[in-house]
């Protein structure tokens, strides 16, 4: 993956925007450099509370702009930055109730957008599997399916995104049963995520667990470099298939 997202010779630099410093926004500080892209503007709740920080003059120049920020701070941010005519990459998660009031924003105002529940290269091959497997569970009714999810303490959202996400794409398949989601919060994990089949006599168990949050940043960086110069309101998994 990183290999993917490298510079590529005679390349030029994107000049990128952070909405957040959270963890999340320090390590994409870290990594953009690397990648072929110039950190010209970065911004945090104390300069940025409700959307106010988002100016024309502060947005010269930028190319992209990233947002790992709040769920309540999300849709002003996307409102504001679309206005500017800057393009974006959004992984904060708990906004995408208002997914298509954000998608009639982005296409009104001609602006390209990539988001996502989850950057993560490995988290959206994921779900491709989990929609095989599901196919392949469903017609045995001898196997229920669960899913569970663990985050760090300081995750906001509760359940993720990422497991709705795997709960959207799976649930069609189970027409007669819902599938039970739990949700842990506790210390410092990057996050989990089990899909799993369960039957009297066996259980089939699928998980993904990140190491950390590069995975989720490079991810971020290769959707930021794509959607450069581009229209349109994509997912993640979208842009991977392209």
């Amino acid at each position: 993956m990183s290999n993917a997202s490298a510079e590529s010779p005679g390349a030029r630099r994107i000049n990128l925007a952070l909405l957040g410093y959270g963890k999340m926004g320090k390590t994409l500080a870290q990594l953009a450099p690397q990648r072929g892209f110039d950190v010209r503007l970065v911004m945090d709740i104390d300069v940025n509370a409700q959307g106010r920080g988002i100016t024309r003059e502060k947005f010269q120049g930028i190319d992209v702009c990233v947002d790992f920020t709040t769920p309540d701070a999300a849709f002003e941010n996307i409102c504001r930055v679309a206005a500017l005519g800057v393009n974006l990459v959004v992984g904060t998660t708990g906004w995408h109730d208002r997914l298509e009031e954000v998608r009639k924003i982005i296409e009104s105002v001609g602006v390209g957008m990539v988001y996502a529940a989850n950057f993560s290269i490995g988290v959206n091959l994921f779900y491709r599997l989990a929609r095989a497997a599901a196919e392949i569970f469903a017609p045995f009714a001898m196997y229920d399916p669960y899913l569970t999810e663990a985050h760090h303490k300081f995750k906001k959202d509760a359940p993720s995104g990422t497991a709705l996400e795997i709960k959207r794409q799976i649930q069609p398949e189970f027409k007669s049963r819902e599938i039970p989601l739990t949700s842990v919060r506790a210390g410092y994990i990057p996050g989990s995520h089990e899909l799993g089949f369960d039957s009297e006599a066996d259980t089939i168990i699928l998980r993904h667990t990140a190491r950390g949050r590069q995975g989720f940043a490079e991810g971020a960086l290769y959707a930021a470099r794509w959607i450069v110069g581009r229209k349109g309101f994509l997912s993640f998994a979208e842009v991977l298939k392209a």
